[in-house]
């Protein structure tokens, strides 16, 4: 079974280094990475022991899985470019935001189509990845297809009709933790700590309170383990409230899914 990419950046790479890690070191020899830039080509060669090329339709003829992690805007040009190479027994997987399986289907003979939408903390095999696949897949191409992904971090599927919520959520989500996170570092170097301490103690706490979170404690009871009346934590915590922080939120992640849907529409 040999694997496919089509595009060489952050997130192929992220996938490429999972599977490389988690797989016997033969998994090496069945990667291909279609990659315009020479340089990227020879650094995923390099770091990775893979193989590389500049044709799109070499990685489409020659491997069974092709995934497609070229940006939304240029899925059209690519999907154009290889159409006539990818016949009816190949699994092709998309992870390019809001393009749907209809219009991968519309461009595509194989109805052996997947929607992936992974996340940038897949870069140290952290990642969150929500897959939806057509209705035409055995449990061989799947297994396949869920150990690459499962390689990254954790694995859900769900229906498409979801998809562009998880890319506002969980998508887009890594942004816009890192932007709080900057805030708090931001405000501690304004209380007069060092940048070096506001980062430790930012980040730091960050990972704790995932660490608290993922051990299945609910948010709303971490917050009031942490408030005291009349406390420190109960004194900032009502600033956000009065500031609006849980609409900023919402809008915020309304306006990435409408985004998302809007780079489906125009395919």
């Amino acid at each position: 079974m040999k694997i496919g990419f089509i595009g060489g950046g952050n997130m192929a790479e992220a996938i490429i280094k999972g599977v490389v890690r988690s797989q016997k070191s033969e998994v090496r020899s069945k990667i291909l990475v279609s990659e315009p830039r020479e340089e990227r080509r020879k650094f995923l060669e390099q770091t990775y022991g893979i193989k590389s090329t500049s044709s799109n339709k070499e990685a489409a003829v020659s491997c069974n899985i092709i995934i497609l992690a070229v940006k939304p805007q240029n899925i059209e040009a690519v999907l154009d470019e290889i159409s006539q190479d990818i016949t009816g027994d190949k699994t092709v997987v998309s992870i390019a935001a809001g393009i749907t399986l209809s219009y991968l289907s519309s461009k595509l003979k194989t109805k052996k189509l997947i929607r992936v939408m992974p996340n940038t903390p897949a870069l140290v095999q952290a990642g969150m990845t929500v897959m939806s696949l057509c209705e035409c897949f055995d449990d061989k191409d799947m297994s396949v297809v869920r150990e690459i992904f499962m390689s990254i971090g954790e694995l859900l599927v769900l229906p498409e009709k979801h998809m562009n919520a998880v890319t506002a959520v969980s998508g887009s989500g890594p942004a816009f933790f890192a932007l709080f996170i900057e805030a708090i570092m931001k405000a501690g170097v304004t209380l007069g700590l060092s940048e070096d301490n506001a980062s430790t103690l930012a980040v730091q706490t960050a990972i704790g309170t995932a660490k608290l979170l993922e051990t299945g404690m609910p948010p709303s009871k971490l917050r009031e383990m942490v408030t005291s009346p009349g406390g420190t934590t109960a004194a900032g915590l009502k600033m956000f409230e009065e500031k609006g922080l849980r609409d900023i939120v919402s809008d915020a992640l309304q306006a990435a899914k409408k985004r998302a849907e809007e780079l489906g529409r125009t395919k």
